[in-house]
């Protein structure tokens, strides 16, 4: 019991971390726009694994805490975006994303049943491609190369939690050639990803230190995910795959912090 409280203690002051960082005042820079925007894919991600892993009865507590908080930084995020964006087209997008938002919360906080997986899973692909597209929109406005560091460091935040959706989905009952090509396509994203971070010139000594900790937590925890058909383990990718969240959310602020103080 003493492990669990300390876990969901610790699980909820990451989550204040990165739904309040630091540099929140710097929030107009198109810099720290970027990171937001690009938060919101990993959100968009992070709320159907919660609702899967909560419906599954599997570290109940943790999961409905993970799940309301995501929601409310995925609100609060939101406002930000509409506060400070400026182009017709990404309001647009951001108008979509709201549509699309509005759907998925009736759902996720509606019981568990297998219908309603079925449509959050949909829509958590759906809202993530248009979250998709706001960050793109963005990072092309800033018309900076930095920017797209962010992008792709912020995208392994996403990516982690994709995972471990896609984990939990097949054990949920979800077990088709789809649900496991999704999950493999989100594990190769995440290597090319890294990869790409790893061989970034500008990477400083404190940034190579940590992708050097996700580089090994990676590869210590990835062989699992591809035994996917063999089931188990739902703790161990909760909590790892998490860890792997909070390592890259860590970066992207380091990244932000690199470009915003030149």
């Amino acid at each position: 019991m003493y492990v669990l409280t300390f876990r969901i203690v610790a699980l909820l002051a990451v989550l204040m971390t990165m739904a309040f960082p630091p540099h929140a005042q710097a929030a107009e820079s198109m810099s720290e726009l970027v990171n937001r925007a690009g938060m919101q894919r990993m959100l968009s991600q992070r709320i159907a694994k919660a609702y899967f892993y909560l419906g599954n009865d599997v570290s109940v507590k943790e999961t409905k805490l993970q799940l309301d908080m995501a929601i409310e930084r995925f609100q609060k995020n939101h406002a930000l975006l509409k506060a400070n964006v400026q182009d017709a087209e990404t309001k647009e997008l951001l108008s979509f994303v709201e549509d699309n938002f509005s759907q998925y919360l009736d759902l996720v906080t509606k019981p568990y049943n297998q219908e309603n997986a079925t449509r959050v899973l949909a829509l958590s692909e759906a809202l993530l491609e248009v979250c998709h597209s706001v960050v793109l929109n963005l990072e092309d406005q800033s018309g900076a190369h930095d920017d797209h560091i962010i992008n792709i460091s912020g995208k392994q935040r996403m990516l982690s939690q994709r995972v471990s959706k896609f984990y939990i989905a097949y054990q949920a009952g979800f077990r088709d050639d789809n649900t496991v090509h999704s999950l493999n396509n989100a594990i190769e994203e995440f290597e090319s990803g890294l990869k790409k971070l790893m061989n970034e010139g500008r990477n400083t000594e404190e940034i190579d230190a940590l992708l050097t900790k996700i580089k090994t937590e990676w590869e210590r925890i990835s062989p699992y995910f591809l035994k996917v058909r063999k089931g188990g383990l739902l703790l161990m990718v909760l909590t790892t795959t998490d860890d792997l969240t909070k390592m890259s959310d860590r970066l992207t602020k380091l990244y932000v912090d690199k470009i915003v103080a030149k």
